[in-house]
């Protein structure tokens, strides 16, 4: 008897237990909350080794579209830092992550940036540096400020082109051009104009924090209560980084593209020299002639869709999200990247081959052409960015031009494309008339 009820007594706990195991799953199945497709990758680490090795090899592209394809063409989830993410993709990702759901999410950066840059790694803290970094970065690019800022670009570009440039018959343009605009940066940023000091500090700029901590800056945060001289060195970091790698890239992609479709050099030459005949012997570029400059400019869009300097930004969300029917957790992170929508024949036909007049008339349709983001959050240094890029050309290519000594340079991609030797070039002075 008493073996009988053992037995009955394990039967009922099996029971249970199963039945525990079904509900348990049922209601698990039924009841949580339905997440975006996707794969979470290997434990702990999830895909961060395949998306870092995609950033490093430049094929953030496939790493999206294989997953894009996969699972969702609009938006998947994947496991990036040990966060869970979700990937927001085409022009309707962009639109709901830039504009509908802007006030749910924060900007987001992973923990090894943050202790880079040396801000500060509570993270209530850091996202209040980061409110006070675009705060000061506004101030900056005032449009009255930017106005200031093009004859200042113009004088320090054909001083640069004249010391760095002319002398020589071969120079390599990315180490030059991040020359140009880390001196453009220290002089309207924080008003380093020596050349000795400036050297000093550009040589010091991968240890940029320790290199700020030095210089005499007192500055009031936005209550006029001082800041302290880490919190200054963390937020000039982000405004020079900023303006920095992507302008720089930027400008050898421009260069590049430019010597590879001498048509489309031809008509960005014919546009500047006639800029350039309007300008008195020694009269300097003003706002007005920047925005004359309506096909370079086209021609830069189109080098930064087919070579972005920058792949996209991370975000934190902060209040449950459902998109598509799909909830996204408090507490995940949402990525958007360009190579959803850059190369997507959807959006531009043809989508490898370099075509400016994509850009012309109204251009492409919204939320597809996103190299400075979007929404509230579009880079407060687009314009600034602009100007730079503009100013450049124009001395460049009305002094200059050039050839590709290396045909089949590789192109790496560290914080942007990056040719792999600097993008040498041998130099042709053009004649004056």
């Amino acid at each position: 008897m008493d073996l009988f009820f053992s037995y009955l007594l394990q039967l009922a706990i099996l029971c249970i237990s199963l039945l525990y195991i079904f509900f348990t799953i049922y209601i698990k199945k039924y009841t949580s909350p339905k997440l975006p497709p996707g794969r979470r990758g290997w434990p702990i680490i999830g895909e961060t080794l395949e998306f870092g090795k995609a950033c490093k090899n430049g094929d953030v592209e496939k790493f999206i579209t294989q997953r894009m394809t996969k699972y969702s063409p609009e938006l998947f989830r994947t496991s990036l830092f040990q966060e869970n993410f979700a990937v927001f993709c085409g022009a309707s990702g962009n639109k709901f992550l830039f504009s509908t759901a802007n006030k749910y999410v924060t900007p987001w950066w992973p923990r090894f940036i943050v202790e880079a840059l040396n801000f500060p790694t509570e993270m209530e803290c850091f996202k209040d540096e980061l409110t006070k970094l675009r705060a000061m970065v506004l101030e900056f690019l005032k449009p009255e400020a930017l106005q200031r800022y093009v004859p200042i670009m113009d004088s320090m570009a054909k001083e640069h082109l004249e010391i760095g440039w002319s002398p020589y018959k071969q120079v390599k343009v990315l180490p030059l051009t991040k020359e140009y605009t880390i001196a453009v940066a220290c002089r309207v940023f924080i008003d380093i104009e020596d050349p000795e000091r400036l050297n000093r500090f550009a040589n010091l700029f991968h240890q940029i924090t320790t290199g700020l901590l030095s210089l005499p800056i007192k500055l009031p945060d936005e209550n006029g209560q001082g800041m302290n001289e880490k919190s200054i060195a963390c937020q000039i970091a982000g405004m020079l980084i900023g303006s920095y790698d992507t302008t720089s890239s930027t400008i050898t992609s421009v260069l590049r593209y430019l010597v590879e479709f001498p048509h489309v050099y031809n008509e960005v030459l014919k546009e500047q020299v006639e800029i350039a005949k309007s300008k008195g012997p020694d009269e300097l570029l003003s706002w007005n002639d920047i925005q004359k400059m309506k096909y370079t400019w086209n021609v830069a869009c189109e080098a930064m869709r087919l070579s972005p300097p920058s792949q996209g930004a991370f975000r934190e969300v902060t209040t449950e999200l459902i998109y598509l029917g799909v909830t996204i957790p408090k507490g995940w992170k949402a990525y958007w990247t360009v190579a959803s929508t850059h190369k997507n024949p959807k959006y531009f036909p043809d989508p490898e081959k370099f075509d400016p007049s994509r850009f012309e008339g109204s251009g492409p349709a919204p939320y597809t052409f996103v190299p400075f983001g979007g929404g509230p959050r579009m880079c407060p240094g687009k314009e600034y960015a602009r100007l730079e890029i503009l100013t450049f050309i124009h001395n460049v290519v009305t002094k200059f031009k050039w050839e590709k000594v290396n045909p089949n340079e590789k192109i790496l991609f560290n914080l942007a494309p990056t040719p792999q030797n600097g993008f040498p070039i041998h130099l042709e002075p053009l004649k004056k008339n």
